[in-house]
């Protein structure tokens, strides 16, 4: 392990390179490689987890560079989950990346569940999130959640100690599974906050840091920077 590079984190009070350690022995599924997914992967990266899987399905398109810092100009048309793979190999070459260039579904929500540590939900749909919900909660694999719109987002860990799952915040399953998807606008900077949020609650569960979000929502409005933490 090269100490240099995660001097800044190995000397926090209750990380050390003990931590550093359990960091390199980890393994995270970032499913999604959107907004919230890129910033997600890239400080997970970057914090030395040692096996991350990125799944995502999509190409790379110009569009998504607003808020998409993690891509380049010359990868669009790529599939992102290689794009991201290769950006991310460039800012830390001695982690294991794995690249799946598929949408979470229910024939492969549950291997992909349970070849990892923890998930990070960085998906933009209801469906994606109850699927990773029961895959986790089958195989014993919390999970970040992180949803984004406009100005502002929500932040969870599910299927934790407390048991706590996504059908507790959202049980209306069905009606919200059929409504129509809409697209919204969203400020660059938002899926940036909260997927850097998702890492360092990731980091913090597979260490055992601090208190986690574990039976708790995040909700932040970056138009006010107002904030509020509510039990579920």
């Amino acid at each position: 392990m090269k100490t240099d590079r995660y001097s800044r984190q190995t000397m926090l009070p209750g990380f050390g390179r003990e931590g550093q350690e359990k960091l390199a022995a980890s393994s995270v599924l970032v499913a999604g490689a959107g907004g919230l997914g890129c910033a997600a992967a890239i400080y997970l990266a970057g914090a030395g987890v040692g096996h991350i899987t990125v799944a995502d399905a999509d190409t790379v398109s110009l569009s998504n560079l607003q808020r998409q810092v993690l891509y380049g100009e010359h990868q669009t048309g790529l599939p992102k989950a290689h794009a991201a793979v290769e950006r991310l190999h460039a800012l830390n070459g001695s982690i294991e990346l794995k690249a799946v260039p598929e949408f979470i579904t229910a024939a492969n929500a549950g291997a992909l569940a349970a070849g990892h540590d923890l998930v990070i939900d960085c998906t933009d749909n209801f469906a994606t999130r109850y699927l990773i919900d029961d895959a986790c909660a089958a195989a014993g694999v919390p999970w970040v959640y992180g949803s984004i719109g406009e100005f502002g987002g929500q932040l969870s860990l599910f299927c934790g100690p407390s048991g706590t799952r996504y059908t507790d915040l959202y049980p209306e399953r069905e009606l919200l599974c059929a409504a129509p998807r809409r697209t919204l606008g969203v400020l660059g900077a938002v899926p940036g906050v909260l997927g850097a949020m998702q890492a360092a609650e990731a980091v913090k569960y597979l260490l055992g840091m601090g208190e986690s979000l574990d039976g708790r929502l995040f909700c932040i409005d970056l138009l006010t920077f107002q904030s509020t933490v509510l039990e579920i």
